[in-house]
């Protein structure tokens, strides 16, 4: 038996894939590697380059490969791009996941973990946010995964395929041991980007908004570990292998720091004081947004083990200097 991860090329994708290894599980990936790289999938994982939704090519993975759980990381994730190109996002983080579960369904997997999103929530009426709050997305990248969510809902009731979904706050850092980071050169990722341009990668970054009703006027996020985020993924695994009940889990730390606050912390760690440039408000961007961690501590038994954000920017710069050395 095996598990599959969709998008395990990429960021969040590989570090599950490292999870699942670390702990003994055969792991397949399928990646179409528009974003992710084939060397960022570990030795011991089978790669297969193709697209999650191609129905005949999963059905033949799940039967070939005895696929008992799937992960479903492979999503288009950027929101001013989802604004510019709905109809995009809803053929790939929609849709083509609409495929994916079916072909779980018509083989008979039961487990089902999905990469879902804190932009479900839109602007919340208060934070820490938690699960029972109206979703309300102000962007179609939100409402193209809340979209999914309302599949596995519907679908685990009709069928027998329990599924927890994982709403992801803003995700940082790599992997303590260095074997994986955030490797998208144009990644919009705010730590990413001012960590290249605290090494002369960029010149300079740019502040979208300073006017919000923040403390400081920049938007404020929860940012959680790459390496703790894949360990609530196992954490999941292994509650719905002990026959656990669908259900949805934000993932993040419960404090939120605002832009500002990342680019001083980078600045501090880097000690690089690298320009920064304000600009207008971005369409799509709430103004705050902190997890409400409680439901994912009590039952999923997950604690955190990076809760620092600058471990996580030292993480972010580590890999991006080993990036810049594979040349």
């Amino acid at each position: 038996m095996a598990v599959l991860v969709t998008g395990g090329a990429g960021y969040i994708g590989s570090h599950m894939v490292l999870e699942l290894l670390d702990a003994g599980e055969k792991v397949v990936v399928l990646d179409n590697l528009s974003t992710g790289f084939r060397w960022a999938v570990p030795d011991g994982a089978t790669l297969i380059v193709g697209d999650f939704g191609d129905m005949a090519l999963v059905d033949r993975i799940i039967g070939e490969h005895e696929i008992e759980a799937i992960v479903h990381f492979a999503a288009k994730i950027v929101v001013p791009e989802s604004v510019a190109d709905p109809l995009t996002y809803y053929e790939n983080n929609t849709s083509k996941a609409r495929n994916l579960i079916a072909s779980a369904v018509a083989r008979g997997v039961k487990r089902f973990i999905f990469s879902s999103t804190a932009a479900v929530y839109g602007e919340p009426r208060a934070n820490p946010v938690s699960e029972v709050e109206p979703q309300d997305p102000v962007s179609p990248y939100g409402r193209s995964k809340l979209m999914v969510e309302w599949v596995l809902q519907d679908v685990s009731r009709a069928h027998d395929l329990q599924h927890v979904v994982l709403r992801y706050f803003n995700v940082a850092g790599g992997d303590p041991k260095g074997r994986a980071g955030q490797s998208t050169p144009n990644a919009t990722h705010l730590i990413k980007v001012a960590v290249q341009s605290a090494l002369g990668m960029r010149q300079g970054m740019e502040v979208f908004g300073v006017d919000y009703p923040t403390p400081d006027g920049s938007c404020l996020r929860d940012y959680i570990q790459v390496s703790d985020l894949a360990r609530a993924h196992m954490d999941a695994l292994r509650y719905l292998r002990a026959g656990g009940d669908s259900m949805v889990c934000n993932c993040g730390y419960g404090k939120g720091y605002s832009v500002l606050d990342v680019i001083k912390v980078v600045k501090d760690v880097s000690g690089v004081d690298f320009p920064v440039k304000i600009s207008g408000r971005r369409p799509g961007d709430p103004a705050a947004i902190v997890a409400g961690n409680a439901r994912i501590q009590e039952k999923l038994g997950w604690r955190p083990q990076h809760d620092d954000l600058r471990q996580i920017v030292r993480q972010a710069l580590d890999w991006e200097r080993r990036l810049h050395n594979r040349g």
